[in-house]
């Protein structure tokens, strides 16, 4: 039985699932920003993450109206599932979305969620919504399923359907219907997990097990700044054994690393255990803004810089390089931090979207042009446009007493060496 897919969320991870599916089945593509929708039927794509030739040969229907989605009967779930202010799951989306498919929904169809969670939220927390709204019973009248994604944002490499599939379904019927679904579109192939609970965990420990590795490194960095030694060169050598990790240390932001552990966390407690090792890892982590700061801060005032008022320059805003996602960006800590010492730093990021830089961190994007005669320049994010600079390109940020605090280590040695400045790493 050929099954009409619908994708509910259309972002980062959500459109390229429905493009892919769009190119051998009738797709339903919804959203509820009416200008993100008027934007994809202009096909284009604010996100960056599929070609505007790609997304116009797409069969999609991309639609606000709720009512079209009963033309589907296999739905899948790809908004966002961040943390409030307090650190804990925001499900509202999720939620939404759930009461948005139960309005719809009809005796026969599948709803598959990709967005993360923690292990029980797709049958404790979404089925009673859609219960309730559709009046049909969970297992008799529609089914479930969980397929964590795994979009890595800005990466045109690891692709929806060349990364391989985790599946999962309440029964074994929904599971090989599921399974087989995605693999008509996903090269790779897909991985059956013994249950929805497995799958959500699986996802959820992902980037859970990366954010320890970065805290690991970050936690070094500390260590071996205070020792006068070169994390990087420090990592170099290590590297050269065959089963070392390469992780680096850095700013842990945006919508997968800087926010998964959390969910996990959370239903750790409510089941009456606390997570020592990954909220440890969490607290270093979301600390290093404010520690890279104060490194700068203290070096500024060895070199008998002004600290009030200074003129200070930030390469980067969005949270990772060379993807427009401005979500949950750890240079907001650099800047708030700036901020607190009397220093209202210029940002650049070309990639950024000005509108929401205003609107996200109330900062005003800066013209590259304008970074001349600085006390610091901080290289935040490793965009390539950033890499591409020469060291005379820096040099000129810079006046006679600037310094130059490269967080992401974009600059090798002997470019380091033609620069002639203050220069110092994470």
């Amino acid at each position: 039985m050929e099954r009409r897919i619908s994708v509910i969320g259309l972002g980062y991870v959500g459109l390229p699932v429905a493009v892919a599916f769009g190119k051998t089945h009738q797709v339903i593509g919804f959203d509820l920003n009416s200008q993100r929708i008027e934007e994809l039927k202009a096909g284009q794509d604010r996100t960056l993450e599929v070609e505007c030739e790609e997304l116009r040969s797409a069969d999609i229907l991309f639609t606000c109206d709720a009512d079209d989605l009963k033309k589907a009967d296999f739905h899948i779930v790809a908004v966002p599932t961040p943390i409030n202010k307090a650190r804990q799951p925001d499900l509202r989306p999720m939620l939404g979305a759930s009461k948005t498919i139960g309005q719809i929904l009809k005796k026969g169809d599948i709803v598959v969620f990709e967005s993360t969670v923690y292990p029980g939220a797709t049958e404790d927390d979404c089925v009673p919504i859609l219960e309730a709204e559709s009046g049909l019973k969970c297992g008799k009248d529609f089914t479930v399923g969980y397929s964590p994604e795994r979009i890595n944002p800005g990466d045109k490499e690891h692709t929806f359907t060349k990364i391989l599939k985790v599946v999962s379904g309440q029964d074994k019927k929904t599971l090989d219907i599921v399974a087989d679904v995605y693999s008509s579109v996903v090269t790779a192939g897909v991985h059956k997990a013994s249950t929805i609970k497995v799958a959500e965990a699986a996802k959820v420990i992902e980037n859970t097990q990366r954010d320890l590795n970065i805290a690991l490194m970050n936690e070094l960095s500390v260590i071996f700044e205070k020792m006068g030694i070169d994390t990087l060169d420090v990592l170099e050598a290590a590297g050269t054994k065959w089963n070392f990790l390469p992780f680096k240390p850095g700013l842990v932001g945006g919508h997968c690393i800087g926010v998964d552990p959390y969910y996990l966390t959370y239903k750790a407690e409510q089941v009456g255990y606390r997570p020592e090792v990954i909220q440890a890892g969490r607290r270093i982590n979301d600390n290093m803004g404010k520690l890279i700061v104060q490194r700068c801060i203290k070096d500024m005032i060895l070199r008998d810089v002004k600290v009030k008022g200074a003129k200070v320059g930030i390469l980067g805003l969005t949270f990772k390089e060379d993807c427009p996602d401005l979500r949950n960006s750890k240079v907001e800590d650099l800047i708030t931090e700036f901020r607190s010492y009397g220093i209202e730093p210029i940002v650049h990021d070309a990639m950024a979207d000005s509108v929401e830089a205003e609107k996200f961190y109330g900062v005003k994007l800066h013209e590259l042009s304008e970074f001349t005669d600085c006390a610091l320049v901080v290289t935040a994010v490793a965009h390539k446009e950033y890499i591409s600079l020469s060291a005379s390109d820096y040099k000129a940020m810079l006046n006679e007493k600037g310094m130059f605090f490269d967080i992401k280590g974009i600059l090798p040695r002997e470019k380091l060496a033609e620069m002639s400045v203050n220069v110092g790493r994470i």
